[in-house]
């Protein structure tokens, strides 16, 4: 049997054996060297963090280009590092399922230290000063998603309890931020890594809410004085929930822990992390304190507007629609896997019409990531990858808050040229009806299905309250008021242009069972 911990790692043979790479480095001397001298704090213990930030730190230490690890700290569910992290020594296995059917294994052993962000736990909490207040630190990272950076009733109340002991997950942040501005304010990085559009200033939003709610005139310049840098940020990696399937292959290697733990807060903790090969993380080189060297394990250091012009990129052209618009139709058709989809001629005419005939056009080069080639990357690699247990159930949470971006951008790009005319645009508003249809909670075989999480979702099921399958005519004008909001699509579908063919597609797709498979072929073909 094999343990996922200093102990069960002592075995290496048998590891290597049954085809786990294991850390080559020696992890005392980097633990030891951590705790002495932190370079790397991160906010955000979860998946993609194990596997994509902890596998670079890896890298860097094995080839000697680092001799610190990075520090996990976990704000919102503490038992991840409770039950997860430490009953196995900080040690992750990565498992990187390869489109072309190869699976790596990988022990990491990048995580010197795992902590907790409880300002009530005396021993956590001071740990964590005593890191910000080292003057060697260079950087503190975040993946907390973008609701972690709000200022919440719980984050105002703090601003009047002061800097000592909040209680708000941001307030925790500022508070440490506010322990090293006393010890010295030496510089450091403040480095949101989460996928949102212009990261670091919502980062520095946040925290600087705290320095004037506090209301030290001090602290408040330090954050403003350019020895707090707040660099923007651009993220990609696929990392779903850890799947069944790998767990049984493990299971078969004879690795032991693989139980499943749900925490009280609806976590989903495995001691592995399983993630497709493809990564990108761009980011501003913005670091007043210095910085690892990085980019000798792929990650791209660039000014502020190639950040902005990578991100526009992924998220408005070449990954995000294409995600969106499988989303909602595989789950109108039955699908459960991204990757079965991609066997679907309807569904990746879809994407393939969106990507390169309307997205391409329009998209700006950000000259780091060729945009086709990402494309191409994404279209024939990564959302194939049959290995990868993604599902459109998942893709398809939270459209309403999408849409704006992902397919109204590229709206708006037809409209400011008069050369491109948005008229020519068919996939994209074929791609809106498809989701108004999804509303409706009714497949394509005419059955009730489950609809995804979404803020707005009472509210827009109750516009199309009476549309009905095999009633076209029930659809007669109950799209006029919802196609005119900006909110919604980024732009006035109807001042666009294009209300009209949604109507139309939309109109199409009610005609009975069936007819989401035949609008699609039929405007596809």
């Amino acid at each position: 049997m094999l343990a996922l911990n200093e102990k069960g790692l002592a075995n290496r043979a048998e590891w290597e054996r049954k085809g786990y790479r294991l850390p080559a480095f020696d992890r005392s001397a980097m633990i030891e060297n951590t705790r002495k001298n932190p370079v790397w704090i991160h906010f955000g213990a979860g998946n993609i963090f194990r596997a994509f930030q902890c596998s670079a730190v890896q890298r860097m230490l094995e080839s000697g280009d680092m001799s610190a690890g990075v520090i996990a700290v976990e704000g919102y569910d503490y038992e991840i590092v409770e039950k997860g992290y430490r009953p196995n020594d900080n040690y992750t296995l990565l498992v990187t399922l390869k489109a072309d059917g190869n699976v790596e294994k990988t022990v990491i052993g990048s995580i010197a230290e795992s902590c907790i962000l409880d300002s009530g736990n005396e021993a956590e909490y001071s740990r964590l000063k005593e890191i910000f207040a080292n003057p060697g630190l260079q950087m503190a990272s975040f993946t907390i998603t973008e609701k972690g950076y709000a200022i919440t009733p719980a984050a105002e109340a703090d601003f009047a309890n002061g800097p000592e002991k909040p209680a708000s997950y941001i307030g925790k942040v500022a508070s440490l931020l506010y322990a090293r501005y006393r010890a010295g304010g030496a510089p450091v990085a403040m480095v949101s890594m989460d996928n949102c559009s212009h990261n670091g200033d919502k980062l520095k939003a946040a925290v600087t809410a705290f320095a004037e709610g506090w209301k030290d005139a001090g602290f408040i310049a330090y954050v403003n004085s350019g020895r707090v840098s707040f660099p923007w940020t651009m993220i990609d990696k696929i990392t779903p929930r850890p799947d069944a399937s790998v767990e049984e292959m493990l299971r078969r290697d004879g690795l032991q822990g693989l139980e499943p733990t749900v925490t009280a807060k609806h976590t989903y903790i495995a001691p592995f992390v399983n993630a497709e090969e493809s990564e990108y993380l761009v980011i501003e080189d913005d670091f007043p304190n210095g910085r690892p060297a990085l980019e000798k394990a792929g990650f791209i250091f660039t000014e502020r507007e190639t950040v902005n012009k990578v991100e526009r990129m992924k998220v408005c052209t070449c990954l995000n629609p294409l995600h969106t618009a499988l989303a909602v139709t595989g789950c109108l058709l039955g699908y459960t896997r991204i990757s079965a989809e991609m066997k679907d001629e309807d569904l990746t005419a879809l994407i393939r019409r969106i990507g390169y005939a309307e997205g391409l056009p329009v998209v700006t080069d950000p000259g780091v990531i060729d945009p086709r080639e990402f494309i191409d990357t994404v279209v024939n690699v990564r959302l194939p990858n049959p290995f990868m247990p993604d599902t459109p159930q998942r893709i398809a949470c939270d459209t309403s808050q999408k849409i704006p971006i992902r397919f109204g951008e590229t709206i708006k790009c037809y409209l400011a040229d008069a050369a491109k005319d948005a008229s020519r645009l068919e996939a994209i508003p074929l791609a809106i009806a498809a989701w108004l249809r999804y509303l409706l909670g009714v497949d394509d075989k005419g059955k009730t299905m489950e609809v995804s999480p979404d803020p707005l979702l009472e509210e827009l099921q109750a516009a199309l309250s009476g549309v009905a399958l095999g009633d076209p005519a029930s659809a007669e004008g109950r799209l006029d008021a919802l196609l005119t909001r900006a909110d919604l699509f980024g732009v006035s579908l109807r001042e666009a242009g294009l209300d009209g063919k949604v109507k139309a597609y939309f109109a199409e797709m009610l005609t009975g069972p069936g007819a989401v498979r035949d609008t699609l072929h039929r405007h596809l073909a």
